[in-house]
């Protein structure tokens, strides 16, 4: 379905290589998304008798392939948008936790119906030597389905001067700007606390 393509390319819109060592400056986010995604699904296939036995070993491979590459925190603070100004130190650990566990359940939730879907990496745009954002496109090809196209916007990290992904932009629809605002009204009417509590708890 559609839709589980969708959870599942979700996987890519937030990582960069396997591990922060292995992933040298010069990598440019086409390679970043490439080396992520192969490493991540070759782990994925390697395992397939055994997560048929036990379904919740994807969580950890979640956890030791996917999360040490993911930008958790950038995306939270992304997500709190004007929020963000308002809260105490306290709040954006709650924050970033719970949205760290919610990321890790929604890709192993997707991941356990990983198909084998078709990725195609499409030619990447010249990047000037100063560029700290760039944009990496890819097709999803899926048999007697439409095509799905997707955008990742990466950005350079000042620090380790890597390129990270922190969003997806899926048929012109971002990742990012939609959970801003569905999170946005929800922090509105109850607040960020009572929010932060159903996203932990949804997330066991």
């Amino acid at each position: 379905m559609k839709n589980l393509i969708i959870l599942l390319v979700m996987l890519f819109s937030m990582m960069q290589s396997n591990v922060t060592t292995a992933t040298p400056a010069t990598d440019t986010p086409q390679q970043v998304i490439e080396s992520a995604g192969n490493s991540l699904f070759a782990r994925i296939a390697s395992n397939q008798d055994a997560l048929q036995k036990f379904p919740e070993l994807m969580r950890d491979i979640v956890e030791e392939e996917l999360m040490p590459s993911v930008d958790h925190q950038y995306a939270a603070f992304k997500i709190l948008g004007r929020h963000l100004r308002s809260t105490s130190q306290e709040q954006r650990v709650n924050f970033v936790n719970a949205m760290r566990s919610y990321l890790v359940r929604t890709y192993a939730n997707a991941l356990t119906q990983y198909t084998n879907q078709k990725v195609i990496y499409e030619p990447a745009s010249p990047l000037a030597a100063n560029a700290r954002a760039a944009s990496v496109n890819i097709k999803i090809v899926d048999n007697n389905r439409p095509d799905i196209r997707i955008t990742f916007q990466m950005r350079k990290d000042r620090n380790t001067q890597q390129w990270r992904a922190y969003d997806m932009v899926v048929e012109g629809i971002s990742l990012i700007s939609s959970k801003q605002a569905e999170f946005n009204r929800k922090i509105a009417s109850f607040g960020l606390d009572q929010v932060t509590l159903e996203l932990a708890s949804i997330s066991k």
